[in-house]
Order: structure tokens, then sequence, then C-alpha cells
């Protein structure tokens, strides 16, 4: 029986029984769409966590104070103070590959302007922070190292700063109040909004690390460097310089800090995710294979069925292989016209979530024909028992069947 004749009929026996043919599918079409839904949902999240971990700069090493021992107590990063500018400097004076190197002194204060205030962070960077974060003036300029060296009272605020204290008025040259000390704004950075912690990277003030240990804080350290390396593949060769670095100039002593890399923290940002997708397409693969149980069962019942006819067929001449064919074609074509039916409603359905929720949607490719190909299979595996079932019917029994 030529493949054409049998798809013919294929879709005839299906048709004979619409209601029945479109309720078994039913099962495949859910779980297409689930599994297509949660993997674009799952995707779109991953997608958006990436762009916020790239928003944090590129190819960027942050040096921690703390990993360390002492007095027989331990501590992780962030523990305790231990890095000092000498060690900053040292890294972007003998690290070849440090293109770009910024102490960091992190705190939070008031600060004061125009009769208004807000609770804000402050930090202490060198003139690279911004080649470092990426993160470009709007207005004005970044200050110098100049500035760096005479403890110069200036500073660099974000947008969130700029709409609180100096609302419809252009912020540079104003003067801002920190522990009651004047720093004069010259720059303002551009807008980046919130990032994979939930913070507003747009609400801070940046000012020289000197200006800030010196006149702020009265710190000796710094609470991490931070350092960019030429290309994303050389972050790893850089990261190893740094880490011998700082620990020949602790002379043996055990290390006091952690060196941690942009891939490190991409990794761990979209472990969860990765994880969350994962679990969620299995989750909804059940479906299909409940899909497939279905069509197991409407298939032995059309065997059943047509068992008089099956007998005919094979008394006039037709092989079981051509019995067998011809049911397994039917139970494929109904997967794949469930599975394109699901494709179109997980689609849909991502689609309408993300409207809905305002969630970040990524339906792939690679994805949706492989959903496709899954329920094809799905209807062959499952298609195939009753399918051998029909082929090995004996002629006179299948004749006599009532």
């Amino acid at each position: 029986m030529r493949f054409r004749s049998i798809i013919i009929v294929a879709l005839r026996a299906l048709r004979r029984n619409k209601l029945r043919s479109m309720l078994t599918a039913l099962g495949i079409i859910i779980g297409v769409a689930a599994v297509i839904a949660m993997v674009s949902i799952g995707n779109g999240a991953k997608a958006q966590v990436e762009a916020q971990v790239a928003s944090l700069g590129q190819n960027v090493i942050t040096v921690f104070s703390g990993s360390f021992t002492g007095g027989g107590m331990r501590g992780g990063w962030g523990s305790a103070p231990t890095l000092t500018v000498e060690d900053a400097l040292a890294i972007g004076n003998e690290v070849p590959g440090a293109i770009a190197v910024s102490p960091e002194v992190r705190d939070r204060n008031q600060v004061l302007a125009n009769g208004l205030n807000w609770n804000t962070l402050v930090n202490g960077e060198s003139p690279d922070y911004g080649e470092i974060r990426g993160w470009k003036v709007a207005s004005g300029t970044m200050f110098t190292d100049q500035d760096v060296r005479s403890v110069a009272k200036v500073a660099v605020i974000g947008k969130t700063i700029a709409d609180q204290l100096f609302p419809n008025e252009d912020p540079i040259g104003q003067t801002i109040r920190i522990r009651n000390i004047p720093f004069k704004v010259v720059g303002l950075l551009e807008a980046k909004g919130f990032n994979l912690f939930g913070q507003d990277q747009d609400d801070i003030v940046i000012v020289p690390y000197t200006s800030h240990m010196k006149r702020l804080s009265r710190r000796t350290n710094v609470s991490s460097i931070l350092v960019q390396a030429p290309s994303a593949e050389q972050i790893q060769r850089v990261q190893d310089e740094i880490t011998d670095l700082l620990t020949q100039r602790r002379k043996g002593k055990e290390p006091d800090f952690t060196v941690r890399n942009q891939v490190e923290l991409a990794q761990v940002a979209t472990a969860n995710t990765r994880t969350m997708t994962i679990f969620l397409g299995i989750t909804a693969s059940i479906s299909l294979i409940v899909g497939g149980i279905g069509i197991m069962n409407i298939m032995m019942v059309s065997v059943t069925e047509r068992t008089r006819e099956i007998g005919i067929r094979l008394a006039v001449g037709a092989h079981g292989r051509d019995v067998l064919l011809q049911f397994l074609v039917e139970a494929v074509i109904l997967s794949s016209l469930g599975g394109l039916l699901g494709i179109a409603l997980g689609v849909g359905s991502s689609k309408l979530v993300s409207i809905i929720n305002d969630w970040p949607v990524l339906v792939s490719t690679p994805s949706v024909v492989l959903s496709f190909v899954v329920s094809a299979a799905v209807g062959m595996f499952f298609g195939f028992y009753p399918a051998r079932k029909a082929a090995q019917l004996d002629p006179i029994d299948a004749l006599r069947y009532e």
C-alpha cells in the first residue's frame, strides 16, 4: 500500500470519530503547551538575569575582603576589612591584564541638598569605576585622578538622587552635604534601573575613594577592589595573577581575601532559574506521557472496533506490515496534530502571561521543534503496541469477529 494512501485512510479513520480524536489529542496539546510555556518563561527569566549581570560591567573581577582565620575564628568574604589601597595600586601596576582598577569603599549616609534629604549608598571609587561598570555620565564629567590625589570634595550622583534632591533642576554644579561636609556635584550618571538583587542602581553617590576614607568614613582599609580584564577569555588568567600577587604581598600568611569574577556571579545568579526551568519542564512533560497513554488506549479501542476491517484487508492480500503501518500512522498523525495545536497554545499563553504579568518571555525555536518531534515520537511509541496487535490478528478469526 502506498504511503499516500495510508495517510488518506488514516485521516478518514480519525475524521469518523472527530470528538474522540480531539479528546485523545487533548493530552498531547496540554503537555506540549505546558512545556513550551514553562520553558519560555524560564528562558525569559534567565535572559533577564544575564542582562542584569551584564549591567554590572563587562569582564569584571571583584576582590573581597575576608576568607581568613584568626584567633581560632574563621570568616568568609566580606567578613572583615582586610584589603588596602596599596593592594589595589599593586594590582594596577603589576598585573598586565588589569586594564582598570578601582578601590571601593561602601557606606550608607544621609545626603542633604535644597532643604531635602535622602538616605543612600555613598561609594568611594577611582575614576576607572565608570569604565569598569560600563556606566556612562549623562551630563557633567567623572572626577579625575587629580581629584583623588587632592582628596577633593566632588561627587557624581545617580538618577534617583537627582530626582529626590534636585527635582526639576540641573544638579551639575549644585552642592550636597554628606555628614555635614559639602560636596560639589560634577556629574550625573545614566539611569540603570534595578540590578539582579532588586537594588536601585541609580540610588548612589560616588566620591573619590580618598575623600570617602579621609573625610567621611575615616577608614584605613577598602571594602573591595574592582578590576576589569581585557576580555572574557582572559578573566581567569587575570584572576589567577591577582590571587598570586595578593598572596605574595601577604608573605606566606593565610589569604585574607576572596577573588570572584563575573562569570562565576552569572553562574550563581542563573543556577536557581535554570533549576526551576528544568523542574517545570519535567513536570509539564508528565502531561505528554499521560497524553501518550490516552493515544494507546484509543488505538486499542480502534483496533477492537475495526477487527473485521483488518480481517478483510488481510484476506485480500494485505501484509501484516501494511496493517501495522496503517495504525502507526494514525497514532503519529493524531499526536502530531496535537503537537501543532499545543505549540500554538503554548506560544500564545506565553505571550499572554508576559502581557498580563509583565514577565519576560523568550520562546526559543529549538524548544518548539523539540516539542513537535517529541509529540510525534510519543504517538509512535504509544501507538506501536496497538498497531502490532492489529498486524498479528488472524484473518479467519478477524472475519468471524462480531
